[in-house]
């Protein structure tokens, strides 16, 4: 019982320290740092194609094995952030992620930036849990907190406008191998500071380390990725069908497991709670359907319409901005309306703009795809901030590092399979097309290729070739954009009846009654419904 009390003083002197706004900007930094690197790396896509000369199975790899490698280990990162401390494994993993970005810079083959993209998920993987865990436990007024995972949220939106800006004027200027060292400025100041400011939290009572559900959760995550990816790309096989069947086993036995635990990696029982159910579901296949454009529209802007890097990170600069100013507001107008209310509408706004993307064609003026992706942003960062404080009120503090990994782990996991599945509709398209003679197999492989290849042709060769390769590569992204509105539309209508009578926590109960969440209780509308 005392120590119990002696925390919740603590926890109450650290609510009141306005230190903790200063140590919420350390966070953010973390956050900044994964997402300039995840944005930046769709624009430098046709350089590394120029360069490394990957193939178009290559090109995705490189795309999606940060997220294979990160869904595979948030759990337990998140998990290990709870034992041995959330400060610990944040400062430790952004001085890795930092360290690991010169190996991404200066990789010399497509088989060597496969490798040092995927160490750099596993850096990775101790950022993000460890930064939502120390929100959950620096603001413990609801309010307080709200306003803090918008500033996160907004932070992450702000990391995709200042990534491909910046990593467009280094592309005009650099080699592409720049858009990674710019990781290094941001995590040293995040590491000097953080030192200093950021206070400590662990599980106080966290269990034995459970190294089998490690490997039962990373076998199951990777394995039903991969599996989903290469039948995407190349169909149904021997090998995509054994991978799935491995990983599906590992999940069941991880599963089983956790429930069999007295203190779990992750409490399964979790996902009981229909509002954290709802709120994860939503934040997969919000990201599903996003990622796979996402991932290809920086080379429709440069390829397609031949915008400098510089200005297709200009271009994109609206769901940026979209997405900050929804994450800022996204607390309140929940809590003036509902949760349901705001994380559907958001939803259907993202499906709805993705529906307009699908009139995208060789020629199509800028006023449709600025607003489209304005609208994006907006509905993306609504969604995305409410279910984030959904998924952190529900859980007591010890356990948010756990809860914070599931959240990042759906993120993950979504932009894995959307550039899996909606990757290869595109590049399933884009193969198909016919070129004049002479044609090189390359040039079928990706855009990028394409565009190397005409460079050694006559002039009415060349422009043949890319008339083709474009149209077919456009045909493929519209058809992308249709499938992630109907993902996106199907997502609303089940976040509307999953949140149904989920609120946030407004902040008005006595303050003791937030104590509880040190010894386990939980407390709050939130926990409701």
């Amino acid at each position: 019982m005392t120590s119990t009390l002696q925390r919740g003083e603590t926890a109450t002197r650290a609510e009141r320290s306005p230190s903790r706004w200063l140590a919420l900007s350390v966070l953010v930094l973390a956050v900044l740092l994964v997402a300039v690197d995840a944005t930046v790396l769709g624009l430098a896509t046709p350089y590394i194609s120029e360069d490394l000369q990957p193939s178009g199975t290559q090109l995705l790899w490189i795309g999606d094995v940060y997220s294979f490698v990160i869904a595979g280990l948030l759990v337990t990162m998140g998990s290990l952030g709870d034992r041995i401390g959330r400060k610990r494994i944040l400062l430790g993993g952004a001085t890795a992620f930092g360290l690991i970005s010169v190996l991404n810079a200066y990789a010399s083959s497509p088989g060597s930036l496969i490798l040092a993209r995927a160490l750099l998920g596993v850096a990775g993987a101790t950022l993000m849990p460890a930064t939502l865990a120390l929100i959950r436990n620096l603001f413990h007024d609801p309010r307080e907190r709200s306003l803090a995972v918008g500033i996160w949220g907004a932070t992450a939106s702000a990391g995709t406008a200042v990534g491909p800006i910046v990593g467009g004027f280094l592309l005009e200027h650099f080699w592409w191998g720049s858009v990674f060292l710019i990781n290094l400025p941001v995590m040293a100041v995040l590491v000097l500071v953080g030192v200093r400011t950021l206070p400590e939290s662990r599980n106080p009572d966290p269990g034995p380390w459970d190294l089998p559900g490690l490997v039962l959760s990373l076998v199951g995550m990777v394995g039903i990725v991969y599996a989903v990816k290469e039948a995407a790309a190349h169909g149904v096989s021997p090998a995509a069908t054994a991978a799935g069947v491995l990983g599906a086993a590992a999940l069941y036995g991880f599963v089983r497991r956790q429930l069999t635990l007295p203190v779990p990696l992750l409490d399964m029982r979790l996902f009981r709670r229909r509002g954290f159910t709802g709120a994860v579901l939503a934040d997969l296949l919000t990201v599903l359907g996003l990622s796979g454009l996402v991932f290809f529209l920086s080379q429709y802007l440069q390829l397609v319409q031949e915008r400098s890097p510089f200005e297709a990170g200009l271009a994109e600069l609206p769901a940026a901005v979209g997405a900050v100013a929804a994450g800022m507001a996204a607390g309140p107008a929940a809590r003036r309306f509902s949760v349901r209310a705001v994380v559907s509408g958001g939803l259907a706004a993202v499906g709805l703009a993705l529906a307009a993307l699908t009139l995208l064609d060789r020629s199509t003026g800028y006023p449709l795809i600025g607003a489209a992706l304005l609208v994006v942003g907006i509905g993306a960062g609504l969604s995305f901030t409410v279910t984030a404080d959904v998924i952190l009120s529900s859980v007591p503090r010890e356990q948010a590092g756990a809860a914070s990994a599931v959240s990042e782990t759906a993120y993950e996991l979504g932009a894995a399979l959307g550039i899996a599945l909606l990757g290869s509709i595109v590049t399933g398209v884009y193969r198909g097309f016919t070129g004049p003679p002479g044609t090189p197999a390359a040039a079928h492989e990706s855009l990028g290729g394409a565009a190397e290849a005409a460079a050694g042709m006559p002039a009415d060769t060349a422009r043949a070739l890319l008339e083709s390769a474009r149209a077919a590569f456009v045909h493929g992204l519209t058809l992308a954009a249709a499938v992630g509105a109907a993902v996106l539309l199907a997502t609303a209508a089940a976040a509307w009846f999953l949140l149904r009578g989920q609120r946030l926590e407004d902040g008005t109960r006595a303050p003791r009654r937030e104590q509880g969440a040190t010894t386990g209780h939980r407390t709050g509308p939130a926990d409701r419904g």
